[in-house]
């Protein structure tokens, strides 16, 4: 079925001045439901999903945070932590009058909506949490991205010149996820730096303590064979939150290219978390022309 679909934008003051965010929504209703993207991919990475989400009556929100997507990317390295990114969700939800919604999304986006649940509580109706980083995955984020912070710091001409390369492709030509790939390549080496620069210097999640304390139903998806991600940071999360339900993807691909499954259990758990939101509040329609 489809849905309707509407870009819009919101402020934040995030330290170097008056910042733009970008998000796209999905279909209409009470039902709410924000999608986060991994570290430097953009929000359309979230797409699919969240049109199958709002095929099945559910508003989805999918947000480019500060230095993503077509949201703004400014260079300073002290406007980027994962507090600042769970205030700007929170910020999201102020901008769309949502009191609550169910937050999550993908590796930085996981994180981003377990930090919510830590600073807002009271805003998080359940979390949606693919591919959390955490305790087992320190090493293989450092050896993933410390050299990329370092070539855009230091050798900028590589993070430029890829996007010098890659930006003039056009996205309709390309399958879907290939887009995405040009679209994570497309980035300005003084935002890359700044960003990874921002996040390996403050804390990656909340502490184990913190985590246990969030009550908050849950479903927690990991990927075997995933070194950045390892199974065993979604598994040990999923043992931490006290209402929380682990799922094994059956690859790291899964999601990406064969998604029914996940997509049904995805919708199956934010339907049940909102279950007591009468049905006349759910609205499906059309997606309008853009």
């Amino acid at each position: 079925m489809l849905v309707s679909e509407r870009i819009g934008q919101f402020f934040v003051d995030a330290g170097s001045g008056r910042d733009r965010l970008e998000y796209t929504e999905y279909g209409a209703g009470d039902c709410w439901v924000v999608l986060l993207h991994g570290q430097l991919m953009p929000r359309r990475m979230h797409q699919p999903l969240a049109r199958a989400l709002a095929a099945e009556g559910l508003h989805v929100v999918t947000l480019d945070l500060l230095g993503h997507g077509r949201s703004d990317r400014p260079a300073d390295p002290l406007v980027y932590s994962m507090t600042a990114f769970a205030e700007q969700v929170v910020a999201l939800l102020d901008h769309l009058g949502a009191d609550q919604a169910v937050v999550g999304g993908t590796s930085l986006g996981a994180n981003v909506g377990l930090e919510v649940a830590d600073l807002a509580p009271e805003r998080v109706r359940g979390l949606l949490i693919e591919m959390p980083v955490l305790d087992n995955a320190v090493e293989a984020g450092i050896l993933a991205f410390a050299p990329l912070m370092f070539a855009a710091r230091f050798l900028p001409f590589t993070v430029d010149g890829l996007r010098a390369l890659t930006r003039p492709i056009p996205r309709g030509v390309v399958p879907f996820w290939a887009g995405i790939g040009l679209d994570t390549l497309d980035q300005r080496s003084e935002s890359v730096a700044a960003v990874v620069h921002g996040l390996f210097f403050g804390r990656i999640a909340p502490p184990s303590r913190r985590r246990k304390q969030i009550a908050a139903p849950a479903l927690v998806v990991g990927h075997p064979a995933d070194p950045i991600h390892p199974a065993a940071d979604a598994a040990m999360l999923a043992d931490e939150l006290p209402n929380a339900r682990f799922v094994r993807a059956r690859s790291i691909l899964e999601w990406r290219f064969w998604p029914d499954r996940l997509n049904a259990e995805a919708a199956k758990f934010a339907l049940e978390v909102w279950e007591d939101v009468p049905a006349a509040t759910r609205s499906r329609g059309r997606r309008t022309p853009r």
